[in-house]
This record gives C-alpha cells, structure tokens and sequence, in this order.
C-alpha cells in the first residue's frame, strides 16, 4: 500500500504572514493535527497544537515564528516507511510531495484507519508503553505542563480522569495570553496554580492488555484519543501502562531483520552520534544477555532549555521489548551523546534483572507476519 491511497490534498493552510491569533482560532475551531505554513506560495513548514501550547509567542507575531520544519515524504512512500518518518519526526503530519511540488498531507490517524482491519492481529500487551506518569487530581497544571496524557488519581488511589494537551491548549494558551495584559496582568502563576480536576477528562478511558489493538484504536479514532490508559483486569486502583496511536504507528515499522530494530523520536537532535553507532552500543548491552531476545528498541530525545557552551541538555530514554518483557534507561547529558550513555548504564542495570529468567522460544518476528497484509 502506497502512502498515495491514503494522503489527501485537503489540508488547512496559513500565511508565513498570518497572526498567530490567526492560527489559534484555526485550530480552536477546525481541530486540525498540524496546519501548513507557505511563503510565497511555497511550502514552509508546520505549526502543530503542541508547538501552541509550549510557547508564550504573543497573538500579534507572526505564524513563521512558530513554524517548524516536518519531515517530508514522497507519494510512492509506503506504509511501513511514512510510519517511521512520523514516529521519528515526533509529529502527527507530515508534508506529502510529489516531485518538489507539495500535494498534499498524510497524518498519522488516516494510517490508522487505513490499515484497521489488520490491527485485530495484535493485542494491547504487545505494543503498550509501561511504566507511565501519574498526577493527582490536585497537581497544579503548571507540574503538569512537561507531560501529556497523565493519568489522575483521586485520593483512593483511583483513575478519576486523564490530562492531555487537548485539556490544557484553552487554559493556557488562551487565558495565559490575557494574564499578561490589562486587568490579569500578573495572574499567570494563579493559571499555572490551577488543579488539573478542573481541566481533566473524566471518565477516563481505559483498555486491558488482551484486548485488540484494532478495538482500542476505533475507539481512540472514534472519541478523537490520542492514547488509552492500560489497566490489569480493568482495575481502576492499577495503570499498567498507555496505549498511544503512536505506539501502533511504531509497531507498523517493527520489521525482521538482521540487526536489531531501532527507532529514534527526535532524530534532528543527533549530531555527534549516529543512528548506526546507537544500535551497536544496544546490541552490545543486549547480547551479554544471551537468553533475552529484543524485538524492538526505541530511543528517545528530548532538548532543553539549559546548554553548557552552547551544547543543549538532551533527556534520553531507551526501551527495550524484549520475549522477557519490557526494560527501560534514562538519562540527561549536554549532547545527546552524553545522555544516550548515561541511559545505556541505567539500562544495562535494568537488564540485569531479567537475567536470570529461561529463554522462550526465539523471536522469529511474530510482529512482522501479523502485519505482513499491509
């Protein structure tokens, strides 16, 4: 299946020019996963909700301040590759071309729907993430700002709701720029104090680990999710972990080869190291490990603010899914060098508990020939 059957060339497209006010309304009233930015008629980049969230950028600025390059695909691109690309761009759009003219747009949903029916071949526990952050209901939204789809717990320990970016976009994009002027100049903080129970989604949803991910995504299409929270036997005291429709977008790239899979979030941030040199530190830990076979690995960077003679202070977290289950590192470093080192240590030592388990019967790529239709 080519990336031509499911692309569309109805997409929402600004002005490098246009007023971030502009933009604000766009997406408060069409919703969009990304909007297209052009200047002098050509394509310049994107603007997603997520960019609109983590700025303070002043209505009155331009959309190009906002702008952000996406990564590009061709027509003829397949499944299996425009998935990567998305997954790897950290981005629900991306600019589809034919040629070097822009065509149109594919986002990461139309794949989804697109290859549905080949999704009741996998089960949640095969593709979840473990390990998630939780919030409690009176966690202020400025503790909740650096995390998305957080789960809430109320005071017995139950899921009362969940916290996305969709909850905290009218909070504090739109009331935070009126905080900085007029009458609310200064009541910033007092947004930023505001509890997530008053932003949350409530009732939350959840999924089990052996329901379909063919179900959970039609209901993450169907309710416009981003993710389902995982619970063990629908008990709502526990959450296992959280499917996300980037979790299934990454399990379509899973592929059978002979090195290790290894998908990297935020790939841009690379400089000093390269894709190639990541996967070999990986096998090296892994292969200490003979009767641990990994499926999957997947890298992911995160810059801040803070730099150190102009080198940023990258996050990193490498997962690991293994035939033992999950196991997980992180780490922060200046470079994304020194932080993918810090976390191969902490992974390492997380490893270690899964040594002494039996082997099971080799990975032989069970993930590959259940999605071997598309």
């Amino acid at each position: 299946m080519d990336i031509a059957d499911i692309a569309t060339s109805d997409y929402v497209e600004v002005d490098a020019d246009e007023r971030l006010g502009k933009v604000r309304s766009v997406f408060e009233r069409k919703n969009p996963k990304g909007i297209v930015v052009t200047e002098d008629s050509e394509y310049a980049g994107i603007i997603t909700q997520r960019q609109l969230v983590q700025s303070h950028v002043e209505d009155d600025a331009k959309a190009r301040a906002l702008t952000r390059s996406a990564p590009k695909v061709d027509r003829t691109a397949g499944v299996r590759e425009v998935a990567r690309v998305l997954v790897e761009g950290g981005s629900k759009v991306a600019p589809v071309f034919e040629a070097d003219r822009l065509w149109g747009i594919v986002t990461g949903d139309a794949i989804l729907e697109a290859v549905l029916e080949h999704l009741d071949a996998l089960d949640v526990e095969e593709i979840y993430t473990a390990d998630v952050v939780t919030v409690t209901e009176d966690t202020h939204i400025g503790q909740a700002i650096n995390h998305f789809r957080l789960p809430v717990l109320d005071d017995d320990g139950r899921l009362s709701g969940i916290v996305t970016t969709h909850d905290i976009v009218e909070v504090v994009v739109r009331d935070m720029e009126t905080a900085t002027r007029g009458d609310r100049a200064g009541d910033t903080d007092r947004i930023l104090d505001i509890p997530v129970s008053n932003v949350m989604t409530s009732p939350v949803e959840t999924t089990t680990h052996d329901e379909t991910v063919r179900a959970a995504v039609e209901r993450m299409l169907e309710d416009d999710y981003d993710g389902l929270l995982v619970t063990p036997d629908g008990d709502d005291r526990l959450v296992a972990g959280v499917i996300t429709k980037t979790d299934v977008l990454r399990a379509l790239t899973f592929t059978e080869e002979e090195h290790m899979d290894v998908q990297i979030t935020n790939i841009a941030l690379l400089e000093t190291i390269t894709r190639e040199e990541i996967r070999q530190r990986i096998e090296q830990v892994a292969d200490k490990y003979g009767e641990m076979q990994v499926q999957h690995a997947h890298v992911r960077f995160t810059e801040h603010k803070e730099k150190l003679r102009g080198t940023p202070l990258i996050q990193c977290q490498i997962r690991l899914r293994t035939n033992k289950g999950q196991a997980a590192g992180s780490g922060e470093g200046y470079g994304a060098d020194a932080a993918f080192g810090v976390a191969l240590d902490k992974l390492e030592r997380n490893v270690l508990e899964l040594k002494g388990v039996q082997a099971d019967e080799e990975y032989r790529g069970q993930l590959l020939r259940k999605l071997g239709e598309l």
